[in-house]
């Protein structure tokens, strides 16, 4: 039996091929995604583990300081350096926001990884490893020399000797400095899409610490049997309050923490539409079966004759299966490893570049392969192996063998219990205030999912004949036959349709979402856009706070309004009572939390447009607003208090008021300047708010405001329109990036139409002969056989359609709570997927089509 499977198999290897590119394809995605994620995971851990010492000396609150007297001494360094279990000591520097300007005046990164300066020098990583170290020229050497991260200086365009434009966050906001050398990783290793601009030590102290004798670390040096722990042990004793020591390996662990975790989440996201392609791919190797086992059902009815037991005759099947997916996981790890390459392509475009960091294979990615490849092939299979056994022996003495097959009104019955089910887990999950309430909305959308396609086959017929009579009286006898044949096995029809419907359900639903998601924001920002003008980093940073006299100096300006943004470290929250002061007793907030705040002058306030929900906006001295996400999360109220460590100490602030959420404030807690000032904070703008004197026409001053700015390619200048078309643009991002991870599965659902009309034109090869024989034209028969494709297509797209409305609309309704109010419904785009649906019927029928039309009548009538 074992050789009859292998040798039934390679007589049917062209049958199979388009089921086996389904799985190659499937897990493609799956190690292709493993492969991605352990490369990215690889690359993060190397860069950390070379952006530290063996002990990081650093301030306790507020990260790398901005003010020299919170900066670490270089007297300290010496002494740091004479210590029992120290080989050496060095003081470093890194800031973030010098942003290097290409050859064609666009800066180079800054979407998302950071742009860094600091010092250059030669202190060894922890652990001994080579970090960021002079792979070109020469250090450089005074003021007017740097030196770039290789990486980003090819992307710019220049090379050794070449004067390099730069775009600084700090007090210079424009500069020209000579390009002496390069850095690099020559062990190997990545930036990861970040940027590195090196200065001589001396030149960073007097540009970023305003020529203080300190440093924004210091990294010790372990002697040679002095572990890191005994060494940050011998630090901590000597070091002054405000600062800490931190080992290496935790600095390195706590810097890429929350990275690994987006990684992770990443790995997520693209796992999900692999297992996506997965699932349509299971549609397709379930057609496969079922046609392959009704084809040969005499055959094997023939081998229960002889003597073969059912489960003999059931393990041939599945035989077949384990084969296909060893073939299938085989040549999708190939092709997995070129997947990881696109991603790292794709990833690379979006500013995460991880050129100079070869690919991860771990053991788990090939293991992970044929797991994936053979589990997919061998469930999808088991039930038409398990339908061999309802063939009787003697049915191989009958010309004409049929497959029994089980009811279609129990599968609808079954379609309607788990639609029922699903409809009330959504409205489980759409309750906010229910714990997990997202588990309910998921296994809600699951259990509808599945439900519409065990009810497929009876939802079919009434499209079907609607689609039959359409053909009819646009084609006759030749449309009629079409529809006929699709109804003739609605299990088959619905089969292949489902999987085209599961791809263009996440393809509506996604449609809804990136199309509210626009909407909400358009409405958002007209309810809260700010003056006339604003003037923004384009990458989402802090900016030169000499740009905002600048922009107060073009003609046309009436007032200029600045917000800044830092973060302080969170502390409890204390309520005031009549009593006095007690401890809040909100949940999840811990001492060392961090806590965004934004900054603006007290006597502006009014022009951020704040929609109050408890007391009155006050942003005097000691004083602040607390956004509405935050105080519902923490338990807020205006009268409590916030106490927050800030650079220059412990400190509390009263909250005056609790506002809507507000796009315009960009953290969670508003504060006047004048409190800004007093913690320490970060001396750079986030957002200037322009506002236009009366009689200036606001177009002309947005156009003298841009060509003021224009030596500033970071910044840019939007009125509403312009800036809600920037807050969309990374929403359309998204989606698009969506759409082609999609495009996947929606290639396997074509492939499935594709390989069952094939099989279905030779199981129907005799009937052809005599379609032929009695008048039927090779264009006619084309005819129908494209009709039967489009209707086959239309069914998945109209379920589709339905089911991806309601799930968008459902998804929306969920995320009301998280800012997204407006639920729009892209007609327009959910029609054009109908549209190309018929396309895809037409492109899909092809092939099979054309074989059809090529039979030799006479052949084709001698067939069995």
């Amino acid at each position: 039996m074992l050789r009859y499977a292998l040798r039934s198999l390679l007589g049917r290897k062209v049958r199979l091929l388009m089921s086996t590119l389904a799985v190659v394809l499937g897990v493609a995605f799956v190690t292709g995604t493993l492969v991605f994620s352990a490369t990215l995971d690889r690359s993060f851990s190397t860069l950390f583990d070379a952006t530290v010492g063996d002990v990081v000396v650093e301030p306790v609150a507020g990260g790398s300081p901005r003010r020299p007297e919170a900066a670490v001494p270089q007297s300290l360094v010496e002494d740091l350096a004479d210590l029992p279990g120290a080989a050496r000591a060095d003081g470093r520097i890194r800031v973030i926001g010098v942003y290097v300007v290409g050859t064609d005046g666009k800066p180079v990164g800054g979407f998302g990884p950071p742009a860094l300066a600091g010092t250059t020098g030669d202190a060894p990583a922890a652990n001994g490893t080579t970090g960021l170290v002079l792979v070109a020229g020469r250090e450089p050497r005074g003021l007017g020399e740097i030196v770039v991260d290789d990486v980003t200086a090819a992307r710019a365009g220049y090379e050794i000797g070449d004067q390099v434009p730069l775009v600084s966050a700090f007090d210079d906001a424009t500069l020209t400095a000579t390009m002496v050398g390069l850095y690099g990783f020559p062990g190997g290793g990545s930036m990861n899409g970040a940027s590195f601009v090196g200065v001589e030590p001396a030149v960073a102290q007097r540009f970023f610490l305003d020529g203080a004798d300190a440093w924004t670390t210091a990294w010790v040096t372990a002697a040679p049997g002095t572990s890191q722990a005994e060494l940050a042990a011998q630090v901590a004793a000597v070091l002054p309050d405000g600062l800490r020591a931190v080992t290496g390996d935790e600095a390195a662990a706590d810097a890429a923490s929350a990275l690994l975790r987006a990684v992770s989440f990443l790995t997520t996201f693209l796992l999900v539409f692999a297992g996506i392609a997965l699932v349509v791919g299971a549609f397709l190797i379930v057609n496969t079966f079922s046609i392959l086992v009704a084809q040969r059902s005499r055959e094997l009815a023939l081998l229960r004759a002889l003597g073969a037991s059912r489960r003999q005759v059931t393990g041939s099947v599945l035989v077949e299966a384990g084969v296909m997916g060893l073939v299938g996981g085989t040549v999708g790890l190939g092709l997995g490893l070129l997947t990881a390459v696109a991603l790292q392509a794709l990833f690379a475009a979006l500013g995460l570049d991880l050129s100079g960091q070869a690919l991860v294979v771990t053991w788990t990615t090939p293991a992970a392969a044929y797991a994936v490849a053979v589990l997919v092939t061998m469930t999808a299979a088991l039930l038409p192996a398990l339908r061999t056994t309802r063939i009787p022996p003697v049915a191989a003495l009958r010309d004409d063998v049929a497959l029994p097959e089980g009811s279609l009104r129990r599968r609808g019955v079954l379609g309607v219990v788990g639609v029922a089910a699903g409809a009330g887990l959504i409205t489980l999950g759409l309750r906010p205030d229910l714990p997990g309430h997202w588990w309910w909305l998921a296994l809600g959308v699951l259990a509808v999912l599945l439900g519409t396609t065990a009810a497929a086959p009876l939802l079919a017929r009434p499209v079907l004949r609607a689609l039959g009579l359409a053909y009819e009286r646009a084609l006759g006898t030749v449309g009629r036959l079409a529809a006929l044949n699709t109804l003739r096995q609605p299990r088959r029809t619905a089969g292949t349709a489902s999987a085209l419907m599961i791809g263009l359900t996440v393809a509506g639903t996604l449609a809804i979402v990136g199309a509210s998601a626009k909407a909400s924001v358009d409405a958002t920002i007209a309810e809260t856009f700010p003056g006339d003008h604003l003037v923004s980093s384009a990458f989402g940073a802090p900016f030169s706070t000499s740009l905002a006299g600048r922009v107060a100096g073009v003609e046309g300006v009436g007032e200029v309004v600045r917000e800044r943004l830092d973060r302080i470290t969170w502390a409890p929250v204390s309520a005031s009572t009549e009593e006095g002061t007690e401890e809040g007793t909100e949940e999840g907030t811990e001492e060392g939390e961090d806590l965004p705040v934004a900054a603006t002058d007290a006597d502006d306030a009014d022009v951020l447009r704040l929609t109050v929900l408890d007391g009155a906006v006050d942003l005097a001295p000691g004083l602040a607003v607390v956004q509405q996400a935050l105080a519902d999360e923490r338990g807020i109220a205006a009268g409590d208090t916030l106490d927050v460590v800030t650079p220059e100490g412990p400190a509390t602030w009263r909250v005056s008021a609790v506002v809507e959420d507000n796009p315009m404030i960009f953290a969670d807690v508003l504060v006047g300047t004048g409190t800004y000032d007093a913690a320490g904070l970060l001396q750079q703008d986030w957002l200037l708010v322009v506002l236009v004197a009366d009689g200036a026409d606001p177009t002309a001053v947005g156009a003298a405001l841009s060509e003021e700015l224009a030596d500033q390619p970071t910044v840019t200048v939007a009125d509403q329109h312009a800036f809600a078309a920037a807050q969309r643009e990374p929403i359309d991002r998204i989606v698009l990036i969506v759409y082609a991870l999609l495009a996947l599965a929606l290639l396997i659902a074509v492939l499935g139409i594709v390989n069952t009309l094939a099989l279905s034109v030779v199981e129907r090869t005799r009937e052809i002969g005599m379609l032929r024989a009695v008048g039927l034209s090779r264009a006619g028969l084309r005819r129908m056989v494209t009709l039967e494709s489009v209707a086959i297509a239309v069914l998945g797209a109209l379920l589709g359609f339905v089911l991806g409305t309601v799930f968008g609309v459902v998804l929306m309704r969920a995320l009301r709570e998280e800012g997204l109010e407006v639920v729009a419904v892209p007609v327009g785009q959910l029609l054009a997927f109908l549209v190309a649906a018929v396309v895809v019927g037409v492109l899909a029928a092809v092939l099979p089509a054309r074989r059809a039309a090529r039979q030799d009548v006479l052949t084709a009538l001698a067939s069995e």
